[in-house]
């Protein structure tokens, strides 16, 4: 067909958006926590048929076009799919191994219930800043900390909302991690003034977490809970308990702090998980490899199983039970199919022109630091729920919305600052976003449930819009006539 390439207007554009809204409600109103198990993936295939449909009755845009910018989309996500599968072995290996029953053991030992939830956040913050990921925390440290907090009677998303808010911090404020690198190259910011620029918007909100974790601990804790004291006596009855597992997190943060990539680094670390598993837990892979003694086929059937499948011991304690059960990879099957959905529906908003006619009409009339600022800072939530991809929604949101701030004069710090604020820390909140379903599948609790307690990610966004608003440390470039790429990036800059 001939390639029409008319421009779709705003009204147009928007109509996919509004349509996947209305479907997602219906899902959530109709299977609440099981939306994830194909309702959400339906809903962004139907509403991804609907965008096509539009783009190529209306406009004439190509659906080979269409077809590369899906395939362009999927390409960039295909490096998180395959860490999907191994966070999923990773999952089911630490486990049966005793890797995360000892840390949950050792963590009732030390952590007082009182100042669990501040400490579980304060934890996976330092944890997150030193390996510069958020995904790693959550799927390790994340892990064993749920399982503490659950021993504790700490309900379930009190816990995830605390690990998440860490791990976020962390992984924002590391000099090791992909979206802060990636929101200061994009920006055209260096690395260590973007990061020292957004400790006024970061510090005041993850002291008002830690605040309300406090508070909420102490008012959550229940000193004539034996939960704990029982956990412990089945953990210790079903698994050996050592410090010698200890190494083999050490052994995967160390990785980290090389920097070796992270496919190697998870591979590695379920590698030496398998192998703890044989030498400390015989017993058990034999039981879940078939056998009652541990034999080459019950060794081999077993590490398969806890990598790749379900696993369930029986502890004789149901809470413990429901506890220690995992997936391996087969769990993170769903994950990966609504990440494919969403990346096509990305796709094609963007590949169609109407992800960049909705974002054009949004930033007409931005005249003031605070309008540069809210437009970003809406633009990366924005593009988080429309793409799926939180690498994509800092790349778009910054391009988008450099021409408002070097119109204004403003340093590109503050657009970076909003862009972290934003696209980096509410991707964990979106269902669909790639960040958000694989820590719902981490941690076990679904997205929506453990949003309204990630307190940390929930303010960053408006903390971004009432700093600009107060124009407390906005920096502007002091020449506004010469906002060239040189003076964007040096010191020479005033503040407001």
């Amino acid at each position: 067909m001939k390639n029409i390439k008319k421009e779709p207007s705003f009204w147009v554009a928007i109509v996919p958006i509004v349509l996947l809204a209305i479907l997602l409600a219906i899902v959530i109103i109709f299977k609440g926590a099981d939306a994830l198990d194909g309702g959400t993936q339906f809903a962004l295939i139907l509403t991804t048929a609907v965008a096509v449909a539009l783009s190529m009755g209306l406009y004439g845009v190509s659906w080979e076009e269409l077809e590369k910018s899906i395939a362009k989309n999927i390409y960039s996500s295909s490096a998180s799919i395959l860490i999907f599968l191994f966070i999923g072995a990773i999952a089911g290996t630490w486990m049966i191994s005793g890797v995360v029953p000892t840390l949950i053991c050792y963590g009732l030992q030390i952590l007082h219930p009182s100042v669990f939830l501040v400490s579980a956040c304060v934890i996976c913050a330092i944890v997150s800043i030193v390996t510069g990921s958020s995904w790693t925390t959550c799927a390790t440290i994340g892990v064993a900390l749920m399982g503490i907090g659950y021993s504790n009677g700490f309900p379930e998303w009190w816990t995830a909302g605390a690990v998440i808010s860490g791990a976020y911090f962390g992984d924002k404020m590391s000099a090791l991690s992909d979206t802060t690198v990636l929101a200061a190259s994009t920006a055209k910011v260096r690395l260590f003034d973007h990061i020292r620029y957004m400790m006024y918007t970061t510090v005041p909100c993850f002291s008002i977490a830690l605040i309300i974790y406090t508070v909420a601990g102490l008012y959550l804790y229940d000193s004539n809970s034996a939960i704990s004291t029982e956990l412990v006596d089945a953990l210790h009855q079903s698994f050996n308990i050592s410090p010698w597992l200890l190494i083999v997190p050490l052994l995967t943060f160390t990785l980290i702090a090389f920097k070796v990539p992270a496919l190697i680094t998870l591979f590695v670390s379920m590698l030496s998980a398998c192998v703890a598993m044989l030498i400390f837990q015989p017993s058990l892979v034999a039981q879940i490899g078939g056998g009652e003694v541990l034999g080459f086929k019950t060794a081999v059937l077993g590490v398969l199983i806890s990598c790749c499948n379900s696993t369930s011991i029986d502890t004789g304690n149901e809470v413990l039970n429901s506890l220690v059960a995992t997936r391996g990879m087969g769990g993170a099957m769903n994950v990966i199919w609504l990440v494919l959905t969403a990346m096509c529906f990305g796709g094609v908003m963007v590949g169609s022109g109407m992800m960049a006619a909705i974002t054009k009409t949004l930033l007409k009339g931005v005249n003031s630091v605070t309008r540069a600022v809210s437009a970003t800072v809406f633009s990366g939530i924005f593009f988080n729920c429309c793409t799926g991809d939180q690498f994509m929604s800092i790349i778009l949101a910054c391009d988008l919305n450099k021409g408002s701030f070097d119109k204004l004069g403003v340093d590109r710090r503050v657009l970076s600052r909003a862009t972290e604020d934003s696209a980096t820390v509410t991707s964990v909140l979106i269902p669909w976003n790639t960040c958000g379903v694989v820590q719902s599948m981490v941690l076990g609790v679904p997205t929506l449930v453990f949003m309204p307690f990630c307190f940390f990610n929930l303010l960053s966004p408006l903390m971004s819009i009432f700093v600009a608003k107060l124009n407390y440390k906005i920096l502007y470039v002091k020449d506004k006539n010469d906002v060239s790429e040189k003076n964007i990036v040096a010191e020479e800059v005033v503040e407001g």
